[in-house]
């Protein structure tokens, strides 16, 4: 076979299967040109999941007649001049391939106007072919319809997935965008059916709302986080809203990332977004998030993948960090709204035979504490304030306290029923979530030893605790090498200054290989601190415990993510003996 030059056709058709994969990837490159000129509404008509018809209009600042039919041709664009636009290209689209790859796969009919001009013009496109152009009267914007995609490659036809699956690829893309430009108007209508709307009023929350639904919403808070630009290192600044613990999905496709408005797909900014709530979460469980990255534009390069997905930063790690942190820091902030629950009238609680005499549980209501001080259990640490004062209702109320069974349980009672609570793993998530703030803050409390405690540190760990030693200074550990492997505690963070740290040194030195080895240490100290399983409570430490568990973040998960808690319904009871 003869070595040929291709046609211009078959080239336009071979290059479009780089921009246009499916019809989702239609809507999206009008939609990016309808942002790019400027419009406040933009309306969205597809049918047939986009096989048939996909019709994007705007109002932007339209097609100069003289233009239009130059914007269809290959490498055509208002967006770039240099190579140096590129390194600062703040544009979503600036390649110059959509239109004409998309009018080489389908029929396309244009109707536009250019502010100033007086008459629209139009255009029809059929596979790359001009065969209509002429004036047209129109209101300054662009109206494009693209119909019969993919007629003239019926190849591409056969890898596109079932209408519906195509349908809820678009709204996807629909609602992304809503997000990231809260200010425009994004009507879209799918099969004469309308499935989506945004007020364009310019809060994010507002489109969140119509995205996830009030009840959902209302388990989201805000997030935001700032680095200035350092000598070296970049601004960056995020913004958006994260889920509670308690509002979790089964995979990670919920947390959706936009750098300068750009929607990416980032793995290690969404690993930045889990981690953030490691120790809330059960394994296989991930958050919620909206997060939008503003950096400057010479500081990521956006052209890296013919769809725009993936993006390089030059700075990597100070992105991650930033995200990170905002993340952590929102969800370490989130406190509960005060409330008045000294009245009996705000819960129900059943009434006890006056045959029955309980010798081991007093059943006189207990009041319900709402100051700062806890009662009792000196060895459980205060929560302290700004973790105290939660904008968010949460989904632990206030309780009840019953009694203890099995030396390991604390029974409470609460307005929906009977909670049986894991005293050592509800002290160890009290005990984490004031260790954390405080490590965040910087404010962690140390406890210097007057006598010797010294520890052997095995050779083969001993250059990763050297390496370790001022991670361990922020976290209230001071040590001090005292011989070839022998290192001496100097002090140890407040929390623990009353056990024995050498207990815990060895299962510290187990960790100091593994990845976010600061929460891995957390996670130790209050597992070791924390009331035991087995250990009796007295009335005034089951109920400090209760009280502080309140205040928690996620009071319903231990860091190690095993549950602090079972809840029983009273309908749930009422099944199991029997009574409904």
């Amino acid at each position: 076979m003869t070595i040929q030059i291709l046609s211009d056709q078959l080239i336009s058709q071979i290059a479009a299967g780089e921009v246009v994969e499916r019809p989702a990837s239609v809507v999206k490159e009008l939609l990016e040109n309808a942002l790019d000129a400027g419009a406040s509404n933009i309306h969205i008509l597809v049918n047939s999941g986009g096989r048939k018809l996909i019709s994007v209009s705007d109002d932007g600042s339209g097609i100069a007649a003289h233009e239009v039919e130059l914007a269809f041709t290959r490498h055509a664009t208002s967006k770039l001049q240099s190579i140096d636009d590129l390194m600062r290209i703040m544009t979503l689209g600036f390649r110059g391939e959509a239109l004409s790859s998309i009018a080489a796969v389908s029929q396309v009919q244009v109707i536009t106007r250019a502010r100033g001009e007086d008459v629209g013009t139009q255009m029809k496109i059929d596979g790359g072919c001009v065969k209509q152009h002429q004036p047209v009267g129109a209101p300054v914007g662009t109206v494009i319809r693209v119909e019969n995609l993919f007629f003239n490659t019926p190849a591409r036809l056969k890898f596109l997935k079932s209408e519906n699956t195509e349908k809820k690829q678009i709204t996807t893309l629909v609602t992304r965008y809503a997000m990231a430009y809260p200010t425009v108007r994004f009507v879209l209508e799918q099969d004469g059916r309308e499935v989506f709307r945004s007020n364009g009023k310019g809060q994010l929350a507002d489109v969140l709302i119509k995205i996830l639904g009030l009840n959902n919403f209302r388990q989201m808070i805000d997030v935001f986080a700032e680095d200035r630009a350092l000598e070296g290192r970049p601004a960056v600044r995020v913004s958006g809203f994260c889920s509670l613990p308690e509002f979790h999905r089964a995979d990670r496709t919920n947390i959706t990332l936009f750098v300068n408005g750009r929607w990416i797909q980032d793995t290690k900014l969404t690993y930045a977004v889990i981690q953030a709530y490691r120790g809330m979460l059960n394994e296989g469980r991930f958050p919620v998030a909206v997060l939008l990255i503003d950096i400057a534009p010479e500081e990521v390069d956006v052209n890296v993948h013919p769809t725009k997905a993936e993006v390089r930063f030059r700075d990597p790690q100070a992105v991650f960090s930033v995200v990170q942190r905002g993340v952590r820091e929102a969800l370490v902030k989130t406190t509960i709204p005060s409330q008045d629950f000294n009245s009996q009238t705000h819960f129900v609680f059943p009434q006890h035979s006056s045959d029955f005499s309980s010798t081991l549980i007093d059943n006189t209501p207990l009041p319900y504490v709402t100051d700062t001080q806890d009662q009792g259990l000196e060895d459980l640490s205060h929560i302290p304030e700004g973790l105290g004062a939660p904008q968010k209702p949460r989904t632990l109320p206030p309780l009840r306290l019953v009694g203890q069974i099995g030396a390991t349980y604390i029974i409470a009672e609460g307005p929906a029923g009977m909670y049986l609570i894991d005293q050592h793993a509800a002290h160890q998530r009290i005990l984490y979530e004031q260790y954390m703030a405080d490590y965040l803050n910087q404010t962690i409390s140390q406890q210097e030893f007057s006598g010797t405690q010294m520890f052997e540190v095995p050779v083969k760990q001993l250059k990763q605790l050297e390496n370790r030693l001022g991670t361990l200074e922020t976290l209230g550990f001071k040590l001090s090498l005292f011989g070839t492997t022998t290192f001496r505690i100097e002090a140890v963070p407040a929390l623990i200054s009353q056990l024995n740290p050498i207990d815990l040194m060895p299962h510290i030195l187990n960790v100091l290989d593994q990845a976010n080895v600061e929460d891995r240490i957390i996670q130790l100290v209050c597992e070791f601190a924390a009331v035991k399983s087995g250990q009796v409570l007295n009335q005034d430490a089951m109920q400090s415990i209760i009280r502080q568990l309140e205040r928690c973040q996620s009071p319903q998960i231990a860091p190690d993510g095993k549950p602090t808690l079972i809840h029983m319904s009273g309908e749930q009871l009422a099944r199991e003996f029997n009574k409904r």
